[in-house]
């Protein structure tokens, strides 16, 4: 099947981080594995990068299961020239996939961005990526994201976290797709702290 179908953070206070109050949900069968795609080429791009992180984390019924690191990457598919930090989060949520989406535009607006138009540079882009083993098809929202398997900013820090994360269309595992994408620079800048 076609594949098209810290600076800055360190400084932030630790309560800014973690809600160490907010109710931690239990591994059950109403959650769902979902990984989701974070970039920034505009303004404080690591602040905006940990400000979506924070913000998918304070989520009701949604818990952050891990973060891969933070990457600089050569802009792909874009208008600008500006290098992106771009990270992927794996997240277990009992937000079914469009509740999902409106919480994240909600994210997006509040951290600035101002539009979904075309390429242009984005003070941040939050995508969800894969959800669960689903196959969604509406209007606003393609799960998995259609063109996620050429796309190494989405992949090499997917791989990090979630190697063996099979793309249900595909069939195939996170490296795999990794280790085939070409044509983008990509670069592991740090860890992610929480």
């Amino acid at each position: 099947m076609n594949s098209d179908a810290l600076d800055s953070y360190e400084k932030m206070p630790d309560e800014k981080r973690v809600d160490e109050n907010k109710p931690r949900l239990a591994d059950s069968p109403q959650c769902e594995r979902v990984f989701i795609s974070i970039g920034s080429n505009a303004g404080e791009k690591h602040l905006n990068v940990c400000g979506a992180i924070d913000a998918l984390g304070q989520l009701d019924v949604t818990e952050i299961k891990s973060v891969s690191s933070l990457y600089r990457t050569e802009p792909f598919e874009q208008d600008s020239d500006a290098w992106f930090i771009n990270c992927v989060v794996e997240l277990k949520t009992m937000l079914p996939p469009l509740e999902l989406l409106d919480r994240i535009e909600e994210i997006e607006v509040n951290l600035g961005r101002k539009s979904k138009r075309g390429n242009e540079p984005r003070s941040i882009d939050i995508d969800i990526v894969l959800y669960g083993d689903l196959i969604v098809r509406f209007p606003r929202l393609c799960v998995p994201h259609p063109r996620m398997a050429k796309r190494r900013f989405v992949l090499e820090p997917l791989a990090e976290i979630a190697p063996n994360v099979v793309h249900p269309l595909l069939k195939s595992t996170a490296s795999d797709m990794n280790s085939k994408a070409i044509g983008q620079k990509v670069f592991r800048e740090e860890l992610y702290n929480a």
